[in-house]
C-alpha cells in the first residue's frame, strides 16, 4: 500500500468513527462527498486491500514490447558505438518500432549507463533570425575530427548548410581544410540546387584575404584582389560574409557537434573503418539526416539561380603568364605547349590566363579563348594555390604528385664568335707620309732619335 492509500484509509477509518464528517475528509482529501461514500463502502466490503487502484499490479497494455526492449539495450551496450537516447530512438523507429526518446533514458537509467553527453547550462546569446527562402544563405565550414577509428588518421568534413530550412547541402572528407575541398563542395551544390545569394563563413584565408598587404594595382583599383576561392565566387556573383566569431555561425557549429556524436557513432555501428566506405555512406546519411532535422523554410520560393554551363572553367584557380619564346606557359610545377593559333600564329611574349580545373585539367585562355588544353594527370590530384613562393610553401612531395614530363629548354640561337681584337698600328717619324710633312726629317745624317725630337718641338 502507497502513502496515498495509507492517508485515505486513515481518514476513511475516522469517518467511520465518527471522529470526522464526510465533508471534512473530502475536503482533505481533495474529492468529493460522493466518491468518498463510494470509498466508504469499498473498505467496509474488501477491507483495506480494496482502497488500491484496480490496475495495480497488472501488465500496461502501451508496456514496451520485449524485442523493441532487448534492441534498444542492445545498442545501449554497444561500447564501440556509444549512441545517445535520441538517436538510439531513431535507429529503432527507423527499423518499425515506436520508441521515444525518454524510454530509452529510462532503460539507460535501469541499466545503471552514464549519459553520453554531458550536460551544461545554456549561455545566454541573441538568436538570428533564419533567412526566408531556400538559397539565401549558405553557411560553410570545416570541422577536424577523428571521424573513423581510433587507429585511423583525422580527417576535415568540410560541408555547406542551408540557413533556411537547416538542411546538410553537401559533405566531402578532406585531409585538411584547404581549398580542394571547398571547390568539391561548392560543385556539388551548385550543380545540385544552384547558386545562392551569398555565403557565410569564419575568416578563412581560402576564401578572403587577411593580410595588410596592397600591390599598386589593388591600390589603384582601391581593393585588395581576393584569394582563388574568392575570385570563384566573385566570378558567380555570389556573395561571401565573414563571420566575426565561431558563435556567429552557430548553426553550422552545431551542426558539427551533432556529425561527431551520430556520423562517428553510425560509422562504428556499421564497423566502417575506411576513408572509401565512409564516403561512400555519406549521401544515405545525409538523406536521413534531413528528413529528421530539416525543416521547411517561411516562403515558398526558392532563391537559387542557374549555375552558368562553364562552372568547371570558373572553379579554377586563375593565373596570368607571358608566353614564352617557344610557346610555352608555366605554372610552379607545371607547363603548357600552346599549338600555333590561325595562319600558324605563334603567341610568343603574349600575355594568357592560365587556369588550373578542379579535376586536374589546365587551360590556356587569351582574349576570351581557349588556344590550349592539358588533359588531368594519371595520378591523384589536389587543387592548390600556386604563387611565386609556391615552392616554399608547399611541401616538396606535393611537387612529386602531378605525372607532367619535363618542360623542354627554350630554344637559343647559336653562338657567334667574336672578331678577335686588332692591336692598333701606329706609324712611327720615319713612315713617308710623315717625311712628306716634315722635310727636315728626310736628313739621312740625323739621327731617328733627334729628328722625333725636332718635330715634336
Amino acid at each position: 500500500m502507497g502513502v496515498r492509500e495509507a492517508r485515505r484509509l486513515g481518514l476513511l477509518e475516522a469517518a467511520r468513527r465518527g471522529e470526522v464528517t464526510n465533508v471534512q475528509v473530502a475536503q482533505a482529501l481533495k474529492l468529493s462527498v460522493r466518491q468518498i461514500r463510494r470509498l466508504r463502502r469499498r473498505l467496509e466490503r474488501g477491507g483495506a486491500g480494496a482502497l488500491r487502484h484496480g490496475n495495480q499490479g497488472r501488465v500496461s497494455e502501451k508496456r514496451l514490447e520485449e524485442q523493441t526492449r532487448q534492441r534498444v539495450e542492445a545498442l545501449l551496450r554497444d561500447d564501440e558505438a556509444r549512441l545517445n537516447d535520441t538517436h538510439v530512438a531513431d535507429l529503432v523507429t527507423e527499423e518499425g518500432r515506436s520508441v521515444s526518446a525518454d524510454t530509452v533514458r529510462r532503460i539507460r537509467v535501469g541499466l545503471g549507463l552514464a549519459a553520453r553527453q554531458r550536460h551544461r547550462p545554456a549561455t545566454h546569446r541573441r538568436r538570428r533570425e533564419r533567412r526566408p527562402r531556400i538559397g539565401s544563405l549558405v553557411l560553410v565550414d570545416g570541422s577536424p575530427f577523428r571521424w573513423l577509428a581510433q587507429g585511423q588518421p583525422e580527417y576535415t568534413l568540410v560541408g555547406a548548410v542551408d540557413d533556411a530550412s537547416g538542411a546538410i547541402l553537401s559533405l566531402v572528407f578532406r585531409p585538411e581544410e584547404d581549398l580542394h575541398g571547398y571547390a568539391q563542395v561548392f560543385r556539388e551544390v551548385f550543380t545540385s540546387h544552384g547558386l545562392p545569394v551569398s555565403v557565410y563563413g569564419d575568416r578563412t584565408g581560402i576564401l578572403q584575404r587577411n593580410d595588410a598587404h596592397w600591390s599598386i594595382q589593388e591600390q589603384l583599383e582601391g581593393r585588395q584582389c581576393p584569394p582563388h576561392g574568392g575570385r570563384m565566387l566573385e566570378a558567380l556573383g555570389v556573395g561571401y560574409i565573414p563571420a566575426q566569431s565561431p558563435q556567429a555561425k552557430g548553426r553550422i557549429e552545431r551542426l558539427w557537434r551533432t556529425l561527431q556524436d551520430r556520423l562517428v557513432q553510425e560509422l562504428r555501428l556499421r564497423r566502417i573503418h575506411q576513408l572509401s566506405a565512409a564516403e561512400a555512406f555519406l549521401p544515405s546519411f545525409v538523406q536521413r539526416f534531413n528528413r529528421r532535422f530539416a525543416r521547411p523554410p517561411r516562403e515558398t520560393p526558392a532563391a537559387w539561380r542557374r549555375a552558368p554551363h562553364d562552372l568547371d572553367q570558373v572553379l579554377a584557380c586563375r593565373y596570368l603568364r607571358v608566353v614564352r619564346n617557344d610557346n610555352v606557359v608555366a605554372i610552379p610545377g607545371r607547363w603548357l605547349q600552346i599549338p600555333p593559333g590561325p595562319g600558324r600564329r605563334s603567341y610568343q611574349r603574349c600575355t594568357v590566363e592560365v587556369r588550373e580545373l578542379l579535376d586536374g585539367r589546365m587551360l590556356a585562355i587569351h582574349e576570351g579563348r581557349v588556344i590550349a588544353e592539358q588533359p588531368a594527370p594519371a595520378s591523384g590530384f589536389t587543387l592548390i594555390p600556386r604563387g611565386t613562393r609556391w615552392r616554399e610553401r608547399r611541401r616538396q612531395e606535393e611537387l612529386t604528385i602531378l605525372d607532367v614530363p619535363v618542360p623542354p629548354a627554350p630554344r637559343k640561337p647559336p653562338a657567334v664568335a667574336k672578331p678577335r681584337e686588332r692591336k692598333r698600328w701606329r706609324p712611327d717619324d720615319r713612315h713617308p707620309m710623315k717625311r712628306l710633312a716634315h722635310p727636315e726629317a728626310l736628313d739621312p745624317g740625323t739621327p731617328n732619335r733627334s729628328r722625333t725630337k725636332s718635330l715634336r718641338s
